[in-house]
């Protein structure tokens, strides 16, 4: 049992994050490397000016549906301004990407930014993410644990709530898509998450993975199996026990149906998860539209299509994920 509890003016900002039924249905778009990639890919860079407004007609046309949105101080403001009134804001703490030139994956904070910069941009959440892998170096690991422990100090400081978004690896291998990582990935998620639920960090909510990879369970792919469906099961039970915090799942970029497949996967194993922070998945195929056909292109899919995207997603969560103030009552 866990002696940390949000504040009242914590669980207020959470109230804000998440919708009615206190389910968090939130809107991801903080990607800034990868999203100026993406609008490249014509061989036509549409530079930052690009990003932002991207970023904008993203928030405009889909926080009505949305319970918050996730954005980036650096390119993400101008779209906090326009999102739907009643849409919760996250904003990203962390610089995109991390340092390649020595091991670890180590994160480091945008430079002119602090917690209480995040408050006055009217953010009622700070999100962190954090690269981690639990079997690495333990003095690498004893640096991000430091880090984190920094971050959460400022967050409880400044009375707002610290979303932690774990995305795990092996320094082992370069590919965490294929087959070995897949082995390895229920152990590493769920001890990730076992080791920041620690009180020590005051996370208030985790944004994880899910903990296997839907493309090789027995049932969603026909080629290479590496989870019989009992085993990918038992992943996500062990996940659901891995932490007393409410929890969030991330899409990692899969398709809209394959996440949509993946909550009702999670459900029927008995995770009591407590919604999403759904980025690419919603509005990845935009981007193209966007940077080939323009801004009305782009407007008239997120209105459509992305709309879609998102209300089958709320519709799903409807039925499968679980008031995050239930955490609380179950501890």
């Amino acid at each position: 049992m866990s002696s940390f509890r949000p504040s009242s003016t914590k669980v207020e900002a959470l109230k804000r994050l998440a919708d009615q039924e206190g389910v968090f249905g939130a809107l991801a778009i903080d990607q800034r490397g990868a999203l100026q990639r993406m609008l490249s890919q014509g061989g036509q860079s549409l530079g930052s000016e690009g990003v932002m407004h991207f970023k904008e007609l993203v928030s405009q046309e889909l926080t009505p549906y949305a319970s918050s949105i996730l954005l980036d101080p650096e390119y993400g403001l101008p779209a906090s301004r326009v999102r739907a009134e009643e849409a919760g804001l996250l904003l990203a703490y962390e610089k995109t990407g991390y340092d390649a030139s020595e091991p670890g994956r180590f994160p480091d904070l945008i430079d002119d930014l602090s917690v209480l910069r995040i408050k006055e941009a009217g953010g009622d959440a700070v999100k962190l993410l954090l690269y981690y892998d639990v079997d690495e170096d333990a003095a690498i690991n004893e640096r991000k644990h430091a880090f984190v422990e920094r971050v959460g100090s400022e967050c409880l400081a400044e009375d707002i709530p610290l979303f932690l978004e774990l995305l795990t690896y092996d320094a082992q291998l370069d590919d965490v898509t294929g087959p070995e990582f897949a082995k390895l990935k229920p152990h590493k998620v769920n001890e990730a998450m076992r080791e920041f639920s620690k009180d020590r960090y005051k996370v208030d909510v985790l944004k994880v993975e899910v903990p296997v990879n839907m493309n090789f369970v027995e049932g969603f792919n026909q080629d290479e199996v590496v989870y019989s469906k009992e085993e990918a099961q038992a992943a996500f039970q062990d996940q659901a026990q891995a932490s007393h915090l409410p929890f969030i799942f991330l899409s990692a970029g899969v398709s809209a149906k394959l996440f949509q497949d993946t909550l009702v996967f999670a459900k029927e194993a008995g995770s009591n998860f407590n919604g999403v922070l759904c980025g690419r998945a919603t509005w990845k195929d935009a981007v193209g539209i966007y940077a080939q056909d323009g801004e009305e292109a782009c407007r008239e899919w997120l209105r459509s299509q992305g709309r879609q995207n998102i209300e089958e997603l709320n519709a799903v969560l409807k039925d499968t994920a679980q008031a995050w103030t239930e955490k609380f009552s179950e501890n």
